[in-house]
């Protein structure tokens, strides 16, 4: 190799990674972490340029899908106003509103705020959402226009506990999987073009709790991995049977973040005292065994959910009250590993990108925070913050800033119920 190809290849390393799309719930893998690089390293004193702000994106705390230059989230408004939850597109360049589309009523839930959960799910042309009354649609991405619309109750006999459906669905090659739940079978796989169903797991029938699912493949068997009340579960891709469950940090009133795969390992925290447990799965036969590994408390995360960076996962604890750095699957106690580092601020969400967390703080009666900060297994280092500027006065009065925040095409997104801020985070 010449010279000149050489400096061409290490410029090509070293070029900054900008412009990635961001197409579904926790990004391209499911698992909260942006791979753009070249962000700003600090911010200034007042935090990034904040580039436009939109106040029509509705009740709600549905996070974002950004594919090229159009996010797509949810909304609603409420009775008085309308009664109808909508999915919007909306211009990342301008903050302009593309289109809206109504895909069911409104979910009216207090004092906690009503409104759709979930975040749409892009795959092709196509955008796939679920409503918090279980409204299930295709929508053309370009227009809105529906392909096809189904519900959850009405046409699965579906069961959800008591906060309505929050799950975002899964696309996996002409599948899509979601989990009406009920007796009928608990996850469902169906036609993405149609929305005719696959199969339902008629041997796992929990009622749908607020997890989304993430798929893996053990051994060469692919499986789709969810939890609700009564635990962590497995379940065959290509027929719908249970492989595994274990009961393990799960709780009786809110199942919620979503599952972590590595290395054939399942890590699973929920709050409300579960704490965290991790789950070994090896092969059996044309199945897959679950052994358990460890559960303690070293994270309870209510929501905020948490992020695995190396051989490290992040997230806020309810234990403690505050942010930590535990280990994936290192477990030289019998009862799991201990937190190596922590940090102090506000309960909240996050992604990761470009070697920080972008934590939000939930904030209830109060403007949301955002905090850059870089972890490590010794310190936590904070790389600047600011207030966000404004607080939606229509969130209900024990409703958070729940929405969790987005890095994509050197963007920040940010959510406050109606309020959709836009920051520029891309490194000059």
């Amino acid at each position: 190799m010449s010279s000149l190809q050489l400096a061409a290849l290490a410029l090509s390393i070293a070029a900054p990674t900008t412009g990635l799309d961001w197409p579904q719930w926790r990004g391209p893998n499911r698992d909260g972490v942006s791979q753009e690089t070249g962000l700003l390293k600090t911010w200034p004193k007042d935090g990034p340029k904040l580039l436009w702000e939109f106040d029509k994106t509705g009740l709600g705390y549905s996070s974002f899908s950004v594919v090229g230059d159009t996010l797509y989230t949810m909304g609603a408004v409420n009775e008085q106003n309308g009664n109808e939850e909508f999915v919007l597109a909306i211009d990342t360049g301008t903050g302009k509103e593309k289109w809206r589309t109504k895909v069911g009523a409104y979910y009216k839930k207090e004092p906690w705020g009503g409104g759709p959960r979930s975040t749409p799910t892009v795959d092709g042309d196509q955008l796939y959402v679920e409503g918090a009354n279980g409204d299930l649609a295709c929508l053309d991405r370009s227009t809105g226009k529906a392909v096809w619309a189904k519900n959850l109750v009405k046409d699965f006999k579906g069961k959800c506990g008591a906060w309505g459906y929050a799950e975002s669905v899964l696309i996996d090659g002409d599948h899509l999987l979601c989990t009406p739940g009920g007796p009928d079978g608990a996850m469902a796989c169906l036609d993405k073009k149609t929305g005719e169903p696959v199969w339902r797991s008629t041997d796992f029938t929990d009622a749908a709790e607020y997890v989304s699912i993430i798929a893996a493949d053990v051994g060469g068997v692919r499986q789709y991995i969810t939890a609700t009340q009564g635990g962590v579960y497995g379940i065959r891709a290509k027929d719908g049977k249970k492989l595994w469950g274990e009961k393990v940090a799960v709780n009786g009133v809110a199942t919620i973040p979503t599952p972590i795969f590595y290395q054939d390992h399942v890590f699973y925290t929920s709050g409300y005292n579960a704490g965290c447990a991790l789950l070994k799965l090896t092969p059996d036969g044309d199945g897959t065994k679950a052994t358990k590994v460890y559960a303690n408390k070293a994270i309870t995360n209510h929501h905020g959910g948490v992020i695995r960076v190396g051989e490290y996962v992040h997230g806020y604890s309810d234990s403690g009250n505050k942010w930590v750095c535990l280990p994936f699957l290192k477990a030289d106690k019998p009862d799991g590993p201990e937190p190596v580092s922590t940090w102090k601020f506000d309960k909240g969400s996050a992604t990761y990108a470009d070697g920080s967390l972008y934590c939000l703080s939930e904030s209830i009666g109060k403007p949301g925070v955002v905090v850059k900060v870089t972890p490590s297994p010794d310190t936590w280092k904070e790389d600047g913050r600011f207030t966000l500027p404004k607080r939606d006065e229509r969130r209900s009065p024990s409703g958070g800033v729940w929405a969790h925040p987005v890095v994509s095409h050197g963007k920040l997104f940010v959510r406050d119920q109606n309020f959709l801020f836009c920051y520029d985070i891309e490194g000059k």
